[in-house]
């Protein structure tokens, strides 16, 4: 493991002024072990890259993260609160982006933050005013009135960051945020996660190192379901050229990987 990676002792004395934490997380579907022993704490106001070749196990610690997914061992705390014992009240602090999440295509957008907020409890002016700021922050306001099932790839991506941060989370958790997106579009949300992790924690996934470099304050690394790199920006190195040179020396065997688990 990396020299950089965090004990699991020092994100234990960490928790309690973390947004997230992750504590010996560990996750096994029958004899697989898809999350192995994952620690690590972020403050709030950090933008964090999860990154990882193909069945690393990102998206399933994401899930354990969300309540998604209960933890075989471990446990996740968000805001100090246990994932698994105040899964509701988490709920209320957490904006979640999956890789391909349910976005009702029959619904318009509008219909689907609606729905969404008043889910959450939001009604009247107040959830009015968010499903406007939303569309407006994810770049929806030409689109409102077209189906779901209609729209673009990169369109409902945009959606689905939309119902993500229309509560206004303190945390915020997306699974490969700027996939099907043009290269304008990935500006626009480059800058719009950039303003929401000056208030927020965000860990994000992504495959694109370019990404890393353009947005994250720091970078977590799994291989094989266990962390292997913890540390801030440039510590993959100062140029894509060597970032993937490193991220290559740290997933060497990753041809070599079992069955996905992300």
């Amino acid at each position: 493991m990396s020299s950089n990676t965090e004990s699991a002792s020092k994100t234990t004395a960490n928790a309690s002024n973390a947004a997230l934490t992750a504590a010996n997380l560990s996750k096994s579907f029958g004899g697989y072990q898809a999350v192995v022993d994952v620690s690590f704490s972020l403050p709030k106001g950090q933008l964090v890259a999860f990154l990882g070749p193909n069945g690393a196990g990102k998206s399933t610690t994401m899930r354990m993260l969300t309540g998604f997914l209960t933890p075989t061992a471990g446990r996740a705390e968000v805001c100090g609160m246990d994932v698994v014992e105040r899964r509701v009240e988490v709920a209320a602090k957490i904006g979640y982006l999956p890789e391909s999440g349910a976005l009702y295509g029959d619904m318009t957008p509008v219909q689907l933050l609606r729905f969404f907020g008043s889910a959450r409890g939001m009604s009247g002016s107040k959830l009015d005013s968010r499903v406007d700021a939303a569309l407006e922050q994810c770049r929806l306001t030409e689109v409102t009135g077209k189906p779901i099932g209609k729209l673009s790839r990169g369109y409902r991506q945009r959606v689905g960051l939309a119902q993500a941060i229309l509560h206004e989370p303190e945390v915020l958790i997306l699974d490969e945020p700027t996939a099907g997106l043009d290269p304008n579009q990935v500006d626009q949300v480059r800058l719009l996660l950039k303003s929401l992790a000056k208030e927020r924690t965000v860990l994000l996934s992504t495959h694109i190192l370019t990404e890393v470099r353009a947005l994250a304050d720091r970078i977590l690394m799994i291989h094989r379901g266990r962390l292997v790199h913890d540390g801030p920006a440039g510590s993959l190195g100062a140029t894509e050229t060597e970032m993937e040179r490193r991220f290559k020396e740290l997933t060497r065997d990753a041809a070599m990987a079992g069955a996905a688990a992300g």
